[in-house]
């Protein structure tokens, strides 16, 4: 009889991905939990400073920056950390996909900068 297979759920913040090390000990992690007979489903935040940066970068532009355009610019830290997790995980040997909310069927409202999940 097949067991049933475990969903994990595996979150990352900022300082758990701030470098390329960083990175590399996440991605052997989530192999781990693979290979122990997961599926897995990772969550990564931006690299670090990244968020405080870009903020910092909008805030040169304008004082008052539009809301949508502060969740898209915002959105760009968390793209750059799954894609180079992907990387690092497909590097090891292992299948993976980098997926952004969209692409993984997660859509919003449009309250910007406040927005409730419509799955």
């Amino acid at each position: 009889m097949k067991t049933k297979r475990e969903i994990v759920v595996m979150k990352f913040g900022g300082s758990s991905v701030g470098s390329v090390d960083k990175i590399r000990s996440v991605a052997e992690r989530v192999i781990r939990a693979k290979d122990e007979g997961n599926d897995v489903v990772v969550v990564v935040s931006a690299m670090g400073d990244t968020t405080d940066d870009l903020i910092g970068l909008a805030s040169k532009i304008t004082d008052i920056p539009n809301k949508r355009e502060m969740d898209m610019l915002i959105s760009t830290g968390e793209q750059v950390s799954t894609a180079l997790l992907a990387m690092a995980i497909q590097d090891k040997g292992h299948e993976c996909v980098s997926l952004t909310g969209n692409q993984a069927g997660i859509f919003t409202d449009e309250v910007y900068s406040n927005a409730k999940l419509h799955i």
